[in-house]
């Protein structure tokens, strides 16, 4: 038998793969992994044929189509009065998972350490494992999900390169505010630490809250990878279309490998969501995710479920379920996805040791049918 090296310490498949062909294979109500189940916007759609017809099917420039990073360049002057360099600063990647990955083997070397804030995205940790490096878990304090800074400041050591960021925060729905940003720049200030923002879900926060970029803070910008995702912003999560922001070196760092795994990115898609942002129509998906929010709060006060805080921003509302059952969270999820017909995630997932508050993520990126379908079986427990 051949051994093949086993590049992280994760085992078995993700749970969103798990969760989500449990759903499938039992004819449940899929409100685990994060993708919308209604159309795109028809514009979009008519882009993307329209990209096709005027011959956009070839390889597209390794950094990205120009017009498209000319139209991510003036949205974020338009939504975060900065500004930012398309030629030097901008590259689009297939997706913003391969964005994460790419920018920490731009910079992580055998040995290395990298502060993750637990619960977290479920690539983060292997991502780093297979560069080489060692994850430092810090657990976010709940049920808010703030940060301990001291904390944060106890775990620094020679070794940290980096610190991973998620604002709004997958999967509590938490978000950074610019005094988290302010104590994070005075805690790095005189370190070599390189900070990796991730800030996917950076449109879609609620009631009345602003989204605090890095690329906002003029001190932390200069240490920064902003990580990005066009799927999230724009309903098409299918389409695996991302993007990275980073200073001119660190760009330049992060193409190196770009080029040699990826380069290109689908052509025609890159042409769609240039003209989509470009017509100014692109930014009222925070309004759509707001009320499917609303919606589903508003629903879910029709269970046993008890929410501790509404989400700020994100796809996705954690509840608990304490009185329900005494189960733990995975054996929780899989007995409602089996029994009831409705799919989460459990959050214990979102850790490395699989701490379990008894807490489950539902998505509420649905259409409002297929959430009031779930809450009809919710409702029952």
């Amino acid at each position: 038998m051949i051994q093949l090296p086993l590049k992280h310490s994760s085992t078995g498949a993700s749970i969103f793969a798990v969760m989500s062909g449990l759903a499938t294979q039992h004819g449940a109500i899929n409100l685990s992994q994060g993708f919308p189940d209604f159309p795109i916007d028809e514009q979009l759609s008519t882009f993307l044929e329209e990209g096709v017809r005027l011959g956009y099917n070839q390889y597209a420039p390794m950094p990205g189509l120009p017009m498209l990073r000319q139209a991510i360049a003036d949205d974020f002057k338009r939504r975060y009065n900065v500004d930012v360099d398309p030629d030097n600063e901008i590259t689009i990647s297939p997706g913003a998972t391969y964005a994460i990955y790419t920018a920490l083997t731009a910079i992580l070397q055998p040995g290395d350490e990298v502060i993750v804030f637990e619960p977290a995205y479920d690539s983060y940790i292997p991502n780093i494992e297979m560069n080489g490096a060692k994850a430092i878990p810090i657990s976010l304090t709940a049920p808010h999900f703030s940060v301990d800074w001291n904390k944060v400041r106890a775990m620094i050591t020679a070794k940290t390169k980096a610190i991973i960021l998620n604002t709004p925060h997958n999967p509590t729905g938490a978000i950074w505010n610019k005094a988290d940003w302010d104590t994070l720049a005075d805690i790095v200030r005189d370190t070599d630490i390189v900070l990796l923002s991730d800030e996917v879900y950076e449109q879609l926060v609620f009631d009345g809250a602003v989204h605090y970029s890095v690329l906002q803070h003029s001190e932390l910008r200069q240490r920064s990878f902003a990580i990005y995702s066009f799927g999230k912003a724009h309903n098409n999560t299918g389409w695996k279309m991302g993007y990275c922001i980073a200073p001119p070196s660190f760009t330049l760092a992060y193409r190196r490998l770009h080029q040699f795994t990826s380069f290109s990115v689908n052509t025609p898609a890159q042409y769609a969501i240039a003209r989509h942002l470009a017509s100014g129509t692109a930014s009222v998906v925070r309004d759509i995710m707001e009320r499917k929010r609303n919606h589903f709060l508003q629903l879910l006060k029709q269970t046993p479920f008890t929410i501790h805080k509404p989400a700020q921003g994100s796809y996705f509302q954690i509840a608990t379920y304490e009185s329900i059952s005494d189960k733990g969270d995975l054996e929780f999820a899989q007995w409602l996805t089996k029994e009831h017909g409705v799919a989460t995630i459990p959050v214990s997932a979102f850790y490395h040791n699989r701490h379990d508050d008894k807490i489950i993520r539902f998505c509420f990126a649905k259409k409002e049918e297929t959430l009031e379908q779930a809450i009809e079986k919710l409702s029952r427990l």
